[in-house]
């Protein structure tokens, strides 16, 4: 059964499919320090991403557990999908199972009233570029893009019957769940080559707690060399079939570029801006002028180390950060012996091969939902052949 829900379907205005929004917008809500008695995790705007099924903890703050029971008009709750209004609008994540966070302003809830419409279904026809696109265009102000909540009654949510709903609904969802679990495997991953590293290289578990007399302290160059990266010949926000080459800034993937001034394994760390984030990178990639590149033979040795290393105490930038190629060449690591450090390498290295087809599993499966869902939606693909 082929179903084009952008033809086939009546479409009705989001508020009349809502049981409930969750809209504590119009004041700013007060924080606290992380170390006093009751924290709560209050979640901004910017922990909301369409590439994510569920929001992720990212500068974080704090509430206490007064102001999460007086200060707000309402929760989210499981299965609510959160929608960011302001700064960039239309972006939206699903509630998990458990929540632990709370949101404020620049942020809605929405509860799908069941009877109506399928939740999982709503956030996949929100990601939509049609919808997506649709927020774009309503949305006001130039600097700073804000969707209003009246603007709510101009979005037209096409519904379907609820058994097409739920086949749309489930498919994202699945696809965006197995992404989610490869996701957490890696941090465990990641987790675990950390807690080798601070055994072996900082607490010094396997020599009694002491240094042994033979290691020393030395300097980055001594097991790295250290590039910066360029500017790029062209970018753009989205991948394209054409456009598909990660474009590294000093935090993230910037966008994408068509082409590549690294092929080879690197660590990438920021030059200018963003200190202390260090990205892995095996597959073809332009490092942008604002990061620093780093190749070594001990490539896993060599990542846990750039993640020790205190860069505010090497920033010469006065309004702006800044690291200088030079400061990084005589950072001062730890050189212990080889053996043990290629020993390292073995271990560790067969962990993050693990955490390496992870990642491209996740590549292939979020290319699978994005390119699939649209076909479904607009009727190419017969929604009774797919198999969740």
């Amino acid at each position: 059964m082929k179903y084009n829900i952008w033809k086939d379907c009546r479409r009705v205005p989001l508020p009349e499919l809502l049981d409930f929004i969750v809209d504590n917008r119009g004041k700013t809500v007060p924080t606290v320090n992380q170390n006093e008695a009751c924290n709560v995790v209050l979640i901004a705007t910017n922990c909301i991403r369409n590439e994510n099924l569920y929001p992720v903890y990212e500068k974080i703050r704090f509430i206490s557990e007064d102001t999460y029971k007086t200060w707000f008009r309402s929760h989210p709750i499981p299965g609510d999908i959160i929608f960011v209004n302001k700064g960039t609008p239309g972006r939206v994540c699903l509630c998990p199972d458990i929540i632990d966070f709370c949101i404020a302003q620049d942020m809605m809830a929405f509860r799908a009233d069941s009877n109506k419409l399928y939740n999982k279904y709503l956030l996949a026809v929100l990601r939509s570029r049609m919808m997506q696109e649709q927020i774009r265009i309503t949305s006001v102000g130039d600097t700073i893009p804000h969707f209003k909540k009246e603007f709510l009654k101009d979005l037209y949510i096409p519904v379907p019957p609820m058994e097409i709903q739920r086949i749309i609904g489930d498919y994202y969802y699945n696809l965006s769940q197995k992404i989610e679990l490869n996701k957490k495997i890696n941090e465990n991953l990641e987790q675990q080559a950390q807690v080798i590293f601070k055994s072996w290289f900082v607490d010094f578990e396997p020599f009694g707690g002491a240094m042994p007399d033979d290691w020393r302290i030395g300097m980055l160059s001594e097991i790295a060399e250290i590039s910066s990266g360029k500017r790029p010949p062209m970018r753009q926000a989205d991948k394209t079939d054409n456009v598909y080459i990660p474009l590294v800034g000093a935090a993230s993937v910037m966008g994408y570029t068509n082409e590549s001034n690294h092929r080879d394994k690197i660590l990438v760390i920021g030059r200018v801006g963003t200190h202390g984030i260090v990205q892995r990178f095996n597959v073809p990639c332009w490092t942008s002028d604002n990061t620093l590149v780093i190749t070594s033979p001990y490539y896993e040795y060599t990542y846990q180390v750039l993640k020790q290393i205190d860069y505010t105490a090497m920033n010469r930038g006065s309004t702006q950060p800044l690291i200088t190629q030079g400061d990084m060449n005589k950072a001062e690591i730890l050189l212990p012996d080889e053996e043990l450090i290629l020993k390292y390498e073995r271990l560790v290295g067969i962990l993050f091969a693990q955490h390496e087809h992870n990642q491209s599993e996740n590549v292939y499966l979020a290319n699978l939902r994005d390119t699939l869902l649209p076909k479904l939606m607009n009727g190419e693909i017969d929604v009774s052949q797919v198999q969740i």
